[in-house]
């Protein structure tokens, strides 16, 4: 392999997904081309569109993930509220039970609230629970699968079906199986700032 084609892989590498293929979120390095285990393949076997009937602009939506089961949308809003006007909160219940799923998601009224929220309430604890804040990817995200599915960012690191190229698991760089040369890397990186 030619310098100039290592090159070329290392600047393709991205540390998070771009499109939502479940084979590729079920590997650490986004390199995977059989699954590895039933949640995946049920992923790439089924078929998934986007819940019509949430509504809203999915731009301005952040995922909240991880919350203590108590914890109420009142609450949610009193530590989301200060990024921005909050135009809908919604805690995921369990259709039986009322329950508490454990995520929520916020819509703001603004995108730049959403990303300040995004930017400043990731690994916060509320109630005692160390929250995950993403943004929503059902309706944004090419190809997306929800965990139910087998898809979904989700996963126990005991059951063995953990998913990446997310922000809490991004893809790790693949190993490379030729000798990179990196002078030739930080010489194309160093024109490439030239040229902006």
């Amino acid at each position: 392999m030619s310098s100039s084609s290592s090159v070329h892989h290392v600047s393709e590498f991205r540390k998070y997904a771009k499109d939502y293929n479940p084979i590729a979120i079920g590997s650490i390095d986004g390199q995977d081309t059989t699954p590895h285990d039933n949640g995946i393949q049920r992923a790439a076997d089924s078929f998934y569109k986007a819940n019509s009937r949430v509504s809203g602009n999915p731009r301005n939506t952040i995922f909240i993930g991880r919350i203590f089961r108590e914890t109420t949308e009142s609450t949610l809003r009193d530590k989301f509220q200060r990024f921005g006007k909050i135009e809908e909160c919604r805690l995921v219940r369990d259709l039986i039970t009322g329950i508490s799923k454990n995520y929520a998601f916020i819509e703001f009224r603004e995108r730049s609230a959403a990303i300040a929220a995004y930017d400043s309430m990731n690994g916060v604890t509320v109630d005692g629970a160390r929250l995950l804040v993403d943004f929503e990817w059902e309706r944004r995200m090419k190809g997306w699968k929800p965990r139910r599915l087998g898809g979904g960012f989700g996963g126990k690191r005991e059951s063995g079906q953990l998913r990446f190229g997310c922000r809490d698991r991004p893809f790790i760089r693949p190993k490379s199986q030729s000798i990179v040369d990196y002078r030739d890397v930080f010489r194309h990186q160093k024109s490439k700032k030239k040229e902006k």
